[in-house]
């Protein structure tokens, strides 16, 4: 997959680690100067330029990219990397950065946005998640607000306790898809167990988020 990140800042640089480790060919675009630095991820591809001008974005050939990532430190230039990404080249996925929780409205389909990630929103989300037992945690966002990923602990007092996953009666628009326990990752299939303490993560709309938590504390 070949990825451009505009921003190589230390959030653009880790990003791009990451991808190249997981074996994907990665630019980098990155407008100052004193930010080049080719040695911090000596396999990406580096360009100088304005990820801002559509020329800049055109000359570096970000119409060949699967993915492009606005990861830079100000969300004007990340909603317009965004929009430009989309609507001029085309890119089948757009992921930006959110500085400022209170923008995170904006990043969604009309400027381009297919996943936004605020940093400061999933930092809370994960203390909570840490904390919260029986409550259910927003972790993220997908696709213009369409799905979330939700996290809820299974407490002792369910009867959900010892049951089988077929025991879980989800809501509509919604799916359980992990079950994280101890140190293990657990796909989940009907047989198997719930126990006390299981993170279950969910990916559903908005609307079925209550049920959903209803559902795990509560049981059948």
């Amino acid at each position: 997959m070949r990825v451009a990140i505009a921003g190589a800042g230390a959030v653009g640089r880790s990003i791009a680690r990451e991808l190249v480790e997981s074996q994907h060919q990665v630019m980098l675009i990155e407008r100052e100067l004193t930010q080049i630095d080719p040695s911090s991820v000596e396999e990406a591809e580096w360009v100088h330029a304005d990820a801002c001008e559509l020329a800049s974005l055109e000359e570096a050939g970000v119409e060949s990219c699967d993915v492009v990532i606005a990861a830079t430190g100000d969300d004007k230039v990340n909603l317009v990397v965004s929009l430009l990404a989309k609507t001029e080249f085309g890119v089948r996925r757009v992921v930006a950065r959110v500085n400022d929780p209170r923008n995170e409205w904006l990043f969604g389909e009309n400027w381009g946005v297919d996943v936004s990630v605020s940093t400061p929103r999933m930092l809370a989300a994960l203390v909570e998640e840490a904390v919260a037992v029986g409550d259910l945690v927003r972790l993220m966002t997908f696709r213009q607000g369409q799905a979330n990923l939700v996290e809820v602990t299974l407490p002792s007092e369910t009867r959900l306790a010892g049951r089988p996953v077929r025991d879980l009666k989800l809501p509509p628009d919604s799916a359980l898809v992990t079950i994280l326990r101890g140190g293990r990752v657990i796909v989940p299939q009907a047989d198997d167990t719930l126990e006390p303490g299981d993170e279950l993560l969910f990916v559903a709309t908005a609307a079925v988020e209550e049920e959903i938590r209803s559902a795990v504390v509560d049981g059948p």
